[in-house]
């Protein structure tokens, strides 16, 4: 047997170039990004890898390891997770710097593969810079952390460990149901160590996604299930876009006149123009989705896990009798609630069932119903939309101004605070895909990172980030890596003067304004200091302006377009316009209260809570 003599650093970085995936037909790197913050436990044996290798696996300087790990989900997200982004780190502080955006990617089942430097297995020069002592376990560091927020984890303490562990972590990163972010400790001892490994272990591999197919007997039993509804109805999730059905779900929607509704993962599977599009559905989403969601007999839910902000915490289906159909490659979402499991690929099974059902069609009169609710929903998108002189801007108009300029092409990505509810009830999807809203995790930081990400995995077209003061100010550090590693983004700051989506939801519950607007927080008597976001964006080498009203956003969005850096849009927001939706969503309340306004919200509270479906 062959075999090649190699460091850890040099194996592992040999092993991850070597593989490849198709897409639509192309051969391409698996691992199409790197990320890197440098430090003692990463740059001497790993980093030196990395440079070799610099063009196959370019790698780029983030500011801030959270932010470059977040990056790297969202570039996972935007290629559909289809590549993968790397991120790397030293030990200590900047590995669990990470944590944050491993919880993103695990939430929403998105590969991400980060690699931090670990303490010494010979624990000869303990305890090391960074090191974190565990004096009754001494084998336990800080990267100990991510075994909660990680599909694979593992800590390479002998160089032959790297042909078992790195397959795993592969399969792991591209299982369609089990598919995670992944973690390697690297001990900067073992980095360096030789071993001689076969050759064959670093020969190209081109990978594919595996699509698990559905049982006949399941798809039977779904066809029969439609054919006796008589309002049946889809819910279109993430995993519509991963399996790469959107074509398939609009033709069998088309074939059998079924209106169809999406999550928040899902939205932008279908054209809005398509008939059948009822709109977003939950807590976030749309009258007209929350309407068909109330009617329905049968659902038919598809690559969807079903959260609380979807099923508007299990309120919005009101049919005593209806059954639920859930396609999904995820065994443990396929089976939540009672659903009739079918526990396979979307397409696939999509196009199973089509065949079996043949030429069967649902009532038109249900279907016109969707048209119509939907037509509503539109109106008022439209409504919220209009600008009425210099009056201060809304979240929906921002939104609305976006949805008319972006071109062909051109995505749309936002993660935390007011912007994602704002976002979900108002956009009108003129192109499939293209659109990023991270509310799995709902992690704020992610608006910026995430658009750098998507912008490297989407060069030729602009990403619009929209992003609130709140999220701003707590991670806006790759505007200037966007800028210094010429990765062009248009970001559009929001600025409502504070967390003012909490504001609403502590007014709503009968409290207080505390802590949340600037205005109400503690702080010194005198003038309220407030953030020149423009300013503070120029500062990173971005352009940067701020507009009066929506008067004056076209133009400014045109000079972003033609711009061949990063811009920056601030507007101000006035924190009481809203959009809204009727749909109840369950937040904790008191049992007991001494607040006569607490006390009155828990009642009404209550009263939306009589719509929960009780643990089924």
């Amino acid at each position: 047997m062959k075999t090649v003599r190699l460091t850890v650093a040099e194996a592992l970085v040999k092993y991850l170039v070597a593989q490849k995936i198709e897409v639509k037909g192309q051969v391409e790197p698996l691992f199409g990004c790197s990320f890197a913050i440098f430090g003692h436990g990463n740059v001497t044996c790993l980093g030196q890898q990395l440079k070799n290798v610099e063009d196959q696996l370019p790698t780029w300087r983030g500011q801030n390891e959270q932010s470059m790990a977040m990056a790297a989900v969202a570039y996972a997200k935007a290629n559909n997770r289809q590549r993968i982004g790397i991120a790397t780190t030293s030990i200590g502080p900047g590995a669990t710097n990470m944590v944050t955006a491993a919880g993103i990617a695990h939430t929403n089942r998105l590969p991400l593969l980060m690699i931090s430097g670990d303490a010494y297995t010979s624990r000869l020069p303990d305890p090391v810079l960074q090191q974190t002592e565990h004096f009754h376990s001494p084998s336990i560091t800080a990267n100990d952390t991510f075994k909660a927020v990680t599909r694979y984890w593992d800590r390479i303490v002998h160089p032959a460990q790297l042909m078992q562990t790195l397959p795993q972590a592969l399969d792991t990163m591209l299982d369609p149901a089990d598919c995670g972010p992944v973690f390697l400790g690297l001990p900067q001892d073992v980095q360096g160590m030789a071993y001689d490994y076969p050759a064959r272990f670093f020969e190209e591999k081109v990978h594919r996604i595996r699509r698990p197919q559905p049982e006949t007997q399941d798809i039977e039993a779904v066809a029969e299930l439609l054919r006796g509804a008589k309002r049946p109805l889809i819910i279109s999730g993430g995993g519509v876009h991963y399996s790469g059905a959107n074509a398939e779900l609009a033709d069998f929607i088309e074939r059998h006149q079924i209106p169809t509704i999406e999550t928040i993962a899902g939205r932008a599977a279908l054209l809005q123009s398509h008939p059948l599009n009822g709109g977003p559905v939950g807590a976030t989403g749309s009258d007209s989705a929350n309407y068909l969601a109330a009617q329905a007999d049968v659902v038919l839910a598809i690559g969807t896990r079903l959260q609380d902000f979807t099923t508007g915490s299990w309120s919005i289906f009101r049919n005593p009798d209806l059954k639920i159909i859930s396609i999904n490659v995820g065994r443990s979402d396929a089976i939540k609630h009672l659903a009739m499991p079918v526990i396979a690929d979307a397409k696939d099974s999509l196009v199973q069932l089509d065949a079996q059902l043949g030429d069967w069609q649902a009532s038109q009169a249900w279907a016109q119903q969707a048209q119509q609710q939907a037509q509503k929903w539109k109106d008022l998108c439209a409504q919220r939309a209009h600008v009425e002189g210099d009056e201060m801007a809304s979240y929906a108009q921002v939104i609305g101004a976006v949805n008319r300029l972006i071109e062909p092409g051109d995505s749309v990505l936002t993660a935390a605070g007011g912007l994602p509810a704002e976002l979900n009830m108002n956009w009108q999807s003129k192109q499939v895909g293209k659109f990023d809203i991270e509310f799995g995790f709902s992690c704020m930081g992610y608006e910026i990172a995430g658009g750098w990400g998507a912008k490297i995995a989407n060069p030729d077209n602009d990403v619009v980030v929209l992003v609130g003061d709140g999220s701003y100010m707590i991670l806006n550090s790759d505007i200037y890596s966007s800028v210094l590693t010429g990765h062009k983004m248009i970001i559009v700051v929001c600025d409502n003067a504070g967390f003012a989506v909490i504001n609403k939801l502590q007014n709503n519950t009968g409290n207080d304004s505390f802590n949340n607007l600037l205005a109400d927080c503690r702080r010194p008597d005198g003038e309220l200091a407030r953030v020149d976001f423009a300013m503070h964006a120029r500062a990173q080498g971005a352009n940067s302006e701020k507009v009066a009203n929506m008067q004056e956003f076209d133009q400014a969005f045109a000079r972003a377009k033609a711009a061949d850096k990063t811009s920056v849009i601030v507007v101000d927001i006035d924190p009481t316009k809203w959009s809204s939706c009727d749909c109840w969503w369950e937040v904790g309340l008191p049992e007991i209260t001494r607040n006569e306004k607490v006390e009155k919200a828990v009642q009404n509270f209550n009263q939306g809570r009589a719509h929960q479906r009780r643990g089924i």
